[in-house]
């Protein structure tokens, strides 16, 4: 058995911090919480002092890419380098995920199940993983990839299939080819995005209020949660209308109140994902900054009227495409748009745990629960900046076991003399 003794505890619940907590360990789960005078610890227990220390649940990012490297048309179609190197690469944004604390990620498509049956199998580093597979989305929505001259990108994984289905039957069809390939959740697209191509935006609509209604229905039928890409427009409405389980972005929310009070009454999540909108505002293409830029406040208006109305925000980053590693920026944006740092760490802990389906196992720091915790060298309460600086991570814990370790070595008895 393994204790953390001495370090102010945030459990992810949003209630007050415990100062000088223990917490034991036993095997993957946590045995025992509290303050350090109420947990009793059996004779044969290993300590580790994280006094002066926060010790959290590890961070969660229930919106990301892993599996991408940029934004190019050559680079989306897999065209620039050799899969093997791809599948390196991706490898190794798993491993520099989990260093920046980030035990779990719900991801949002183009990452395939061999990735997580890896990291579960021990075979390489990683998060504890959601997949989605791939996107789902009619003829010239979000999954169809084709370049301006029309000419179609052939899907030759078939591990990674096209996510086009256009129809009520063949979307039905598509859910069911989706879990077969190993997808957790399903992710479908009632609007375009500030990335789609030119001429397809934001606040155009993908499928008709039919079809969204039967890809959530087969979705719920296969025991999967979904997760839909919706902008604005009606495409927004038409997600929340069929019960949707969570909205991904949802940047004109604050055109249509009454979607919000939808959202809080039929517990839908919204993952903003900030972090994407700041980058497209910079570095992208023309038409993606103009998009980005026009939305941004709105988008801001749209998560606090959101969050007022007891819905619960999440932190996602969709950072795939330009940047790995950084996940925290999001919780950094969310503070910077109106949240707490409090609330903040609870999107990205316990209200995003409950997102990606695993609120029962992790998320919060609980007794019984899966023990996925995270040392930081501060106090991310008082400033949430702290969650971004990677030298500030002293441990990260997953199942039970330290995947990182940052501690200063332990100075021989004779060195100090």
């Amino acid at each position: 058995m393994l204790a953390l003794l001495g370090a102010t505890l945030i459990d992810g619940t949003g209630a007050p911090v415990i100062p000088d907590s223990a917490v034991l360990l036993n095997g993957q789960q946590i045995e025992d919480v509290g303050p350090r005078a109420a947990v009793a610890l059996p004779p044969d227990v290993e300590v580790i002092d994280v006094s002066g220390k926060t010790l959290m649940p590890g961070l969660i990012d229930c919106h990301d890419h892993l599996a991408s490297q940029g934004y190019d048309l050559a680079g989306r179609w897999g065209l620039t380098e050799p899969g093997s190197l791809q599948h390196l690469r991706t490898a190794y944004v798993l491993a520099q995920t989990l260093a920046a604390g980030y035990t779990c990620v719900r991801d949002a498509g183009g990452l395939d199940a061999g990735f997580k049956m890896a990291v579960e199998e021990g075979l390489y580093p990683g998060p504890r993983l959601v997949l989605s597979v791939g996107i789902i989305s009619p003829t010239g929505g979000l999954a169809d990839r084709v370049s301006g001259s029309g000419h179609g990108h052939v899907h030759s994984d078939p591990r990674l299939p096209s996510g086009v289905a256009d129809g009520v039957d063949a979307i039905r069809a598509k859910v069911r080819e989706m879990v077969r390939v190993g997808a957790d959740v399903i992710k479908f697209a009632t609007t375009g995005g500030a990335s789609s191509r030119p001429g397809h935006g934001p606040l155009d609509i993908e499928y008709t209020p039919e079809e969204t209604k039967a890809l959530i229905q087969e979705a719920q039928s296969l025991g999967r949660k979904t997760m839909c890409h919706a902008v604005g427009g009606p495409g927004l409405r038409m997600g929340i209308e069929a019960g949707a389980g969570s909205v991904e972005h949802g940047c004109y929310l604050a055109e249509d109140p009454d979607l919000v009070k939808m959202m809080a009454d039929q517990g839908i999540f919204l993952v903003p994902t900030f972090e994407v909108y700041e980058f497209h505002s910079t570095v992208s293409a023309p038409h993606m900054r103009t998009r980005a830029e026009s939305l941004m406040e709105i988008h801001q208006e749209s998560m606090q009227q959101a969050l007022a109305a007891g819905v619960k925000v999440v932190a996602g980053t969709d950072a795939g495409g330009f940047v790995h590693g950084d996940n925290a920026r999001e919780i950094e944006l969310l503070v910077e748009r109106g949240m707490s740092n409090m609330q903040a760490i609870q999107a990205a802990t316990g209200w995003a745990a409950e997102c990606a389906g695993l609120g029962r196992e992790i998320g919060t720091i609980a007794r019984g629960k899966l023990a996925d915790l995270l040392v930081i060298d501060g106090d991310p309460l008082k400033d949430i900046a702290i969650l971004r600086q990677q030298e500030k991570i002293m441990l990260v814990i997953k199942d039970g076991e330290v995947c990182i370790d940052q501690r200063p070595a332990a100075v021989p008895e004779m060195a100090r003399s």
